[in-house]
């Protein structure tokens, strides 16, 4: 009997081994090219886009947070539709080939309302008075976000896998290796767009203005649809299949029809729907209400010729049920990663603020407000190196022993450091505004304030270090946590965060702008002054501390890391091993 995966293996031969002149290295840098220059040109519109609303079109600073928060949010789920898209029905190259499209159509449309006067109100350049936007103006607007939300999501949905599909060649030893390489490469290359997006696209905004600064993207945008399309004779391009995301689906379903069925008391495998290759005889106890999904009601009305389910929206297999079960048994720890996620995106706020402050670095050159987001980026990009190859071998090298930090205790320390992040911000917005008010700035709106902003470093290092501890992980623990045919699921269970953060963000800002101007100035007014930004601050303060005991209580729940295990298990080995050379 075959198991899925040989099955999918010999699915998949002949796509590879009759086409030897597809796929390989030499498609590679097409592909990272392409996600490349897409990261630079979506990512460099972002950090100085509150300051293009609030400026250009006239918008109060709160709901111009809202807009970024909620189109954060779209850009964030549209790569969960679009990974359902690819496999299902459409397959990574055209999913990638549309998204390119659509994406570069947004950006053109974002550019016009830049480079058209009449797409934006008419605001007064010697104050910041402007007209209300009209309603088609605003329409322009959204509808570039819009279609750059799709368009991204659709590319960042199946852009790694597929150049994962190039070098995933069977019987090839070396494709492990190459393998490994295309991750770590593919990784390096996108951060490192988006440190050129933060620095050169947002210093061409602040220093030439918005038409070249949102022309750039756009030119940067069609480079990389043409040069994914460049290679397109040269592609593998895998058939769409079952997606994963219908399989849960299936199971709820399933469960929900069979709702009425009483559970055997003794389960046997006679009882349950084991699917072919199955390892599993019954399902586990926990979350016992799934597991009448694969109740076996009649085997003759629930079974076709051939042995399978004849409505796979009744009946699934034991597999399906268990892996939807492992999915919703790691969402609680996950889901503590949502706060720490509002934390980072309190970035437009942060340019707000940044922009009232001194960011001379010498007497000729300031650092461009939005590019400030560039040092949690370096933060991350120098402590992962650090952390692995300096700072665990000089800890076991004092310690006599290995020494590595579990999962979940990364996880908790990355927390921790989201909190320490939010406090310092607050710290420094509190002296800032006292120092605002002592030069008589109560009444202006950006002037400037004697007060170096390097001063916000601290917020961004630590936010960097948040990332890097309880970012990483969490993906290391959901990649170890979930069964392997779930890879592309753990990969997206981020992107799922992000996209429920952006909305919590926008809720909370909400809320608190709501609740504060109704008692006199908001906390979040655009009048920074006159505002109250470090009580806001030691708001979500207070919900990150909160949040870090959930955290605790739903470590405490799950119980060990299938992945701490298997490493204690080796560094006990290990041990045993240098026991008996000492003896």
């Amino acid at each position: 009997m075959e198991t899925p995966e040989e099955e999918n293996s010999k699915a998949r031969e002949p796509l590879l081994t009759s086409h030897p002149s597809k796929g390989g290295l030499r498609t590679l840098p097409f592909i990272i090219a392409t996600e490349a220059f897409q990261r630079v040109a979506t990512t460099g519109i972002t950090p100085n886009l509150i300051v293009y609303l609030t400026r250009e079109f006239g918008m109060e600073t709160a709901k111009a947070a809202n807009i970024i928060f909620f189109w954060s949010a779209a850009t964030n789920f549209t790569p969960i539709i679009g990974a359902f898209l690819a496999d299902s029905y459409l397959g990574k190259y055209w999913m990638i080939g549309l998204g390119s499209m659509v994406c570069f159509l947004g950006m053109v449309l974002l550019w016009l309302t830049a480079m058209i006067p009449q797409a934006r109100p008419i605001c007064d350049q010697f104050s910041t008075i402007c007209e209300a936007p009209s309603t088609l103006q605003l329409l322009v607007l959204y509808c570039s976000f819009g279609l750059i939300s799709i368009g991204a999501g659709g590319m960042r949905s199946s852009c790694m896998a597929f150049g994962a599909d190039q070098l995933d060649k069977r019987n090839n030893p070396e494709s492990a290796k190459s393998l490994q390489a295309y991750f770590s490469w593919y990784y390096v290359t996108v951060t490192f767009s988006c440190l050129i997006a933060v620095t050169f696209i947002v210093y061409i905004q602040d220093k030439v203005g918005w038409r070249m600064g949102f022309g750039v993207p756009v030119m940067l945008m069609f480079v990389s649809a043409l040069s994914f399309f460049l290679a397109s004779s040269f592609y593998i391009k895998l058939k769409a299949k079952a997606s994963l995301f219908t399989g849960f689906a299936q199971v709820l379903m399933a469960s929900v029809r069979n709702r009425h069925i009483e559970l055997p008391s003794h389960p046997t495998n006679e009882a349950y729907y084991l699917g072919k290759g199955s390892m599993l005889q019954v399902p586990s106890e926990k979350l016992r209400f799934l597991n009448k999904a694969c109740v076996i009601k009649d085997p003759q009305c629930d079974f076709t010729s051939k042995g399978t389910a004849s409505n796979p929206w009744n009946l699934c297999t034991i597999d399906q049920v268990e892996d939807l079960k492992a999915l919703l048994g790691v969402m609680p720890l996950c889901s503590a990663g949502i706060m720490l996620s509002v934390t980072v995106l309190q970035s437009p706020f942060a340019v707000i603020l940044t922009g009232t402050m001194d960011r001379h670095i010498t007497s000729n050159f300031e650092i461009p407000a939005g590019s400030f987001s560039m040092f949690l980026m370096i933060s991350i990009v120098v402590w992962i190196p650090f952390y692995d190859r300096i700072a665990l071998p000089l800890a076991s090298k004092i310690k006599g022993k290995p020494v590595r930090l579990s999962l979940k205790e990364r996880m908790g320390i990355g927390l921790l450091f989201s909190s320490a992040s939010i406090a310092a911000l607050a710290i420094v917005e509190y002296d800032r505004r006292n120092i605002a008010i002592q030069e008589g700035l109560s009444n202006e709106l950006q002037a400037p304030v004697h007060m170096s902003a390097l001063w916000l470093l601290t917020y961004y290092v630590l936010g960097g270090l948040a990332e890097a501890f309880n970012g990483i992980g969490q993906f290391e623990f959901c990649y170890s946590e979930l069964p392997k045919t779930m890879s592309t699921i753990a990969a997206n269970i981020n992107g799922l965060g992000l996209f429920i953060a952006s909305l919590v963000a926008s809720l909370i800002t909400n809320t608190v702008d709501n609740f504060t101007k109704s008692g006199g100035e908001s906390w979040v007014s655009s009048n920074v002054n006159k505002g109250h930004y470090d009580y806001y601050y030691c708001l979500l303060t207070g919900l990150n501390v909160l949040n870090f005991m959930y955290f605790l209580a739903c470590s405490k729940a799950y119980g060990p890391c299938h992945a701490d295990n298997e490493s204690r298990a080796e560094i006990s080995k290990k041990e045993d091993h240098e026991r008996i050379d000492d003896c």
